[in-house]
This record gives C-alpha cells, structure tokens and sequence, in this order.
C-alpha cells in the first residue's frame, strides 16, 4: 500500500451541568477518554478479519495528537512535527452511514460514535430493514452495541420495495423513529436485491404518501441496466428517473446520496433549496478513479456509484465549498470483511469512519475553504431534516500522523 498522511485529527468538548470535559478521538484499538474522565478501549480492529489494509509508517504507529501532544508507539526514527493550528466546529452528523449487523456492528459502531451526534443509517441488511417494527429492533440493537457512556442517536430508515405500503408510511411517520426511505434500485449495489424495480408504476402511491408526511426520500442514483456503461449510470439514473420523479412530485423531499458526477451537481443545484440534497463522501471528494488502478488493482478504493474523472471530482469540491445548503457530510462509511474486499469478485464499499472528519477537513483545507466546513459538516444536515443542530463542539489539529492499520489508505 502507499504510504498516506493524514492532517487534521479531531477532539469533542461535550458540555455537561457542571463544567466542560474532552474526549479525543483514537483510531485502532487505542485509548480515549471517556465522558465521566476515566479511561477505556474500544473494540480493535482485527487485521486479519476486517477489511483494513496496512500503510506503511514513518517512523511511528498509530501516532495520536492529544492538545498538541503526541502519543503511540515508537517505532523508530524521527516523530512528526506537530502543527499548532487548530479550530473548533459544531459537532457534526453523518448523514448517509452502514453499520451492517452483529459482530461487524459491534466492532464499527464506536467509530462513528465517537465523532458524530447522529447518522442516518442505512437499512440494506439481509434481510433488508422493510417495516418499523424492524427498524425500532435494529435500533435497540445499535444502542446496545454503544458504549455506556455515548450520546450517539441513530436515526432509522426503512427500506423500499414494490411491495411497500402506503400504511407502512402512515406508521413510520407516526412512530416517530423513521427518518426517510432509502431507494435502491433493484441490483444497484450492496444487498438491493430486494429493491425497487418499477419506481413509477409500483411506488407511485407511497411516495406520494411520504410527499404528504414529509419523509424524506433517499437515492441511490444509479440506474442498475448492464447495458448502460458504469460511468454513466448516474447520469442516465438523473435523466430517467429524478428529473421525471421531480416534476410529478415537487413538493417530495429528495436526497441524492453519495453523489459523484458534475451532472449530479448541476442537477441538485437546478431543484428547490430544501426539496432536494446531497449527501457526499470523503473519497469523492479526495478521489478519482486513477486511484482504483494506481500501483496495481485497489480493492479498497472500490465503491459504488465508483470514482469518476477528475474534472467530476472537481466539479463536487466546488459545489459542497460554495457555500450552498444543498450539500452535505455523509461519509457512505461501509465496513466489509477484509476477505470480502481482497477476493475474485469483491465488495463495493470503503470504510472511512475511523478518519472521516479528518479526511473532510483535509479536502476543504485543500479547496482553501476551511471556513465552509461547518456548515458543510454540521448545519446543512440538520436544517435540511428539520432537526436542531448540535450543541456540542469539536476541535480539530493540524498535524502529521500516520497509520499502521486504517482502511480507506492506499493512496497518498
């Protein structure tokens, strides 16, 4: 793997009734420190289980900036310099987030939680998450697997079928655990078999429902036709389904996650500030798709929609840097197994969590747009699903430090 350097790491100021405390954020079965002052592990990752490649290092491991300090274990050879600069935000959501389930919930859910207040959490489980009463149960089983002391909320969505009900609406409405809907076209990515394979002439009826209640749709906007190139399929995914679907439903609150294409751009920015959004991921943001070839064949830079050309990168930088509203933080963080990432036939999904803030703040430093991150990370999220923002803040720090066991690194 390329080495890789990472500049920003991130620490959250909680407020509490009697004075302020800070937890610092730690990747890699380290240490932080916990709300109540006391010190705890979380789960490690498992190099050999997880889908994690090395990186190599300079002259360090897993080193970790506390308040300007540095911590982890020597390796030899020189530390890196640290850098004075820093500046807080608003704690930020994730708005686009696979925990999966069972023990790759358990050993992922922390990292999330340990940046983020909320995430929107995807409901492509097997079987998918189709009704609230499943719903509700996988959120049960996602406080569970947090640790005692976190105030991470997750926010639930259901996911659509032919066969979703307009009554399944009315009840996720009411329940008041529902956050959107998330389409995905039938065989478009990981585990939608079960989606959608006649939006129009089979879901027309509950999304004209959920256009009444205002639960928001969520798009994976690619269409899943084999003939149409993989490059392309965004593209034809606007033209066939979103712009129809926005002219019969105006008034249906629409996000196009995990965007990746000018012509995605253009499209969010053509519709109605707070009708239709973005959500977008930190490897489009830093990634074309020279980088799934680099140096050989990258697995771990394989997601779905794929990275495209840089003139698309581009095109998305300047968007989510603009200071629109339409745009915001939803790192697509999507665990596999490592075995499942590194085979014949591997799994689409990169999985950020751990580095996410990081990797955001170190593209917006790149675009000279620091002073957009907030909004981007923390305020157009909320605002666009009606939500209050967070109340908590979160300190970044520039400086240099590397990584022996992260995913989402083999690049430079």
């Amino acid at each position: 793997m390329l080495e890789m350097s990472i500049s920003f790491i991130n620490t959250i100021t909680k407020s509490t009734s009697t004075s302020s405390v800070t937890h610092s954020y730690f990747c890699c079965g380290t240490k932080r420190t916990n709300l109540k002052g006391s010190t705890s592990t979380f789960h490690p990752f498992n190099r050999n289980k997880f889908s994690l490649p090395t990186v190599r290092t300079k002259g360090s491991r897993g080193v970790i900036a506390v308040k300007g300090k540095l911590g982890g274990t020597k390796m030899g050879g020189e530390e890196p310099e640290v850098k004075k600069f820093e500046f807080t935000i608003t704690q930020p959501d994730d708005w686009h987030l696979h925990l999966r389930d069972g023990h790759l919930l358990e050993s992922v859910v922390v990292h999330s939680a340990t940046t983020f207040g909320r995430a929107i959490i995807m409901p492509n489980l097997k079987p998918p998450i189709t009704t609230v009463a499943a719903a509700i149960a996988y959120r049960e089983r996602i406080n569970n697997a947090l640790p005692s002391n976190s105030n991470f909320t997750p926010l639930m969505t259901l996911y659509l079928t032919d066969n979703t009900s307009p009554d399944e609406i009315k009840l996720a409405k009411e329940s008041g655990a529902i956050f959107g809907v998330k389409l995905y076209p039938a065989g478009a990515t990981t585990n939608s078999e079960d989606g959608v394979t006649d939006l129009f002439g089979k879901c027309m009826r509950v999304l004209q429902e959920m256009m009444e209640y205002g639960l928001p749709l969520l798009v994976h906007g690619e269409v899943s036709d084999h003939n149409v190139d993989v490059f392309d399929r965004e593209k034809v995914f606007i033209d066939t389904i979103l712009k129809p679907l926005v002219d019969k439903l105006p008034r249906l609150k629409i996000v196009m996650e995990h965007i990746t294409t000018i012509d995605a751009v253009k499209f969010v920015e053509s519709c109605m500030e707070g009708f239709v959004a973005a959500t977008v991921t930190p490897q489009h943001l830093l990634l074309n798709r020279n980088a799934l070839f680099q140096g050989g064949l990258q697995p771990h830079n394989y997601c779905l929609p794929v990275l495209k050309r840089e003139t698309h990168r581009q095109a998305i930088v300047s968007a989510v840097t603009s200071g629109s509203k339409q745009f915001f933080l939803g790192s697509d963080s999507a665990p596999h197994e490592r075995h499942q990432k590194e085979r014949t036939c591997g799994c689409a999904g990169i999985y950020s969590a751990p580095i996410a803030l990081p990797l955001y703040a170190k593209a917006f430093e790149q675009a000279g747009a620091l002073d957009k991150l907030e909004a981007f990370t923390s305020f157009n999220g909320p605002d666009f699903y009606g939500l209050p923002r967070n109340t908590s803040k979160i300190t970044l720090q520039k400086i240099s430090w590397y990584m022996s066991c992260i995913p989402f690194v083999s690049w430079k």
